[in-house]
C-alpha cells in the first residue's frame, strides 16, 4: 500500500545541498592530498578491503573524481537519484575500510550511516518529480 505524505519543495532543497556537501569537500581533500588520504587507508583496520580493489593512491584519486562529478550533479538537482547511488556506491567502501574498527571514535562511522539515509531518501523517491 503506497500513500502520499506531502513533503515540503523547500526541506527537499535543504537536504540535497547540505548532503553534496561532505562529498564536494571530501572530493576536494582526495584530489589536493592524495598520499595523506591514502596513508590513512594503510593505518586502517580493514585496509585489505581497499587494497581488494586495487592501489590506494589511485582508489583516492578515482573516488575523488566520481565524489566531485556526482556531488557537483546532486548539488543542481540533475538525476538526483542517479548521483544519489553513485555516492552510496562510493561511500559504503570508505566507510567499511575507514570507519569500520575505529573503536576510539564511533562519530564518523555514524556520520556516513546518516549520510547514507539522506542519500537513501534520494534513492527511494523521485524528487525531481516532486520539485515539478
Amino acid at each position: 500500500m503506497r500513500t502520499n505524505v506531502p513533503i515540503s519543495r523547500v526541506s527537499i532543497h535543504i537536504l540535497r545541498i547540505a548532503l553534496s556537501g561532505i562529498f564536494l569537500i571530501a572530493s576536494a581533500n582526495h584530489l589536493l592530498h592524495v598520499e595523506k588520504t591514502a596513508q590513512r587507508i594503510d593505518k586502517a583496520s580493514f585496509k585489505g578491503i581497499a587494497y581488494f580493489f586495487g592501489d590506494p593512491q589511485l582508489l583516492v584519486i578515482l573516488s575523488g573524481l566520481v565524489m566531485l562529478i556526482a556531488g557537483l550533479l546532486f548539488l543542481i538537482g540533475y538525476k538526483t537519484k542517479w548521483a544519489a547511488m553513485v555516492l552510496v556506491a562510493v561511500l559504503i567502501p570508505i566507510t567499511l575500510t575507514i570507519q569500520v574498527g575505529q573503536t576510539a571514535t564511533l562519530g564518523p562511522l555514524f556520520k556516513n550511516i546518516a549520510i547514507l539515509g539522506g542519500l537513501t531518501f534520494f534513492i527511494m523517491n523521485n524528487t525531481e518529480k516532486l520539485l515539478k
